[in-house]
């Protein structure tokens, strides 16, 4: 089993925080990941994505082209990202922030409030933490309780009541499916 990911958005809203959740998830069931993360011009406020790779075998490159899924959070990524998804592939999207609808036909194409959900739980920017949530459910990838211990890792400086945010998120988006 392997799996390739795309994670991106601005930055600001999470992409490469995803992403290295998504890795050290993995490192902590036991399977080989990788991580490669690119940034735009300016950090927050340009464009960012990062690539991860999930598999129980050896991996040979960090380098994605023709990722399974990818997790797109703003319009110029969907417009970037939406033709390297491989056929068959899944392609998440931030509907609330997306106003155009992905144009290919042979993805699962899955739709979610990921801003609005966020919104409802009381902080905007943990949009990220829900789309990561749907896209653990749908794949089936990795269990939901190695997610949330590695968020805990990731923002390890994070209050209790954030981490205890960020954990609703990622149960919201794991419960849409």
């Amino acid at each position: 089993m392997t799996k390739e990911f795309i994670i991106a958005g601005f930055g600001g809203q999470g992409v490469v925080s995803s992403g290295i959740i998504l890795a050290y998830a993995g490192l902590l069931e036991n399977l080989n990941v990788t991580f490669f993360p690119s940034y735009g011009a300016e950090m927050r406020g340009g464009t960012a994505n990062c690539s991860v790779v999930i598999s129980d075998q050896k991996i040979a490159s960090p380098v994605v082209v023709n990722p399974d899924v990818v997790l797109i959070m703003n319009e110029p990524s969907l417009l970037k990202f939406e033709s390297m998804v491989r056929p068959g592939g899944l392609l998440f999207y931030n509907q609330t922030l997306i106003n155009s609808r992905p144009k290919r036909n042979d993805l699962e194409i899955i739709p979610v409030e990921a801003n609005k959900i966020a919104e409802e739980l009381g902080q905007g920017r943990i949009a990220n933490m829900v789309m990561l949530g749907a896209m653990i459910k749908k794949t089936g990838i990795l269990e939901l309780d190695s997610v949330k211990k590695a968020q805990r890792k990731r923002f390890g400086r994070a209050t209790e009541a954030q981490l205890h945010l960020n954990d609703r998120a990622l149960e919201r988006g794991y419960e849409l499916f």
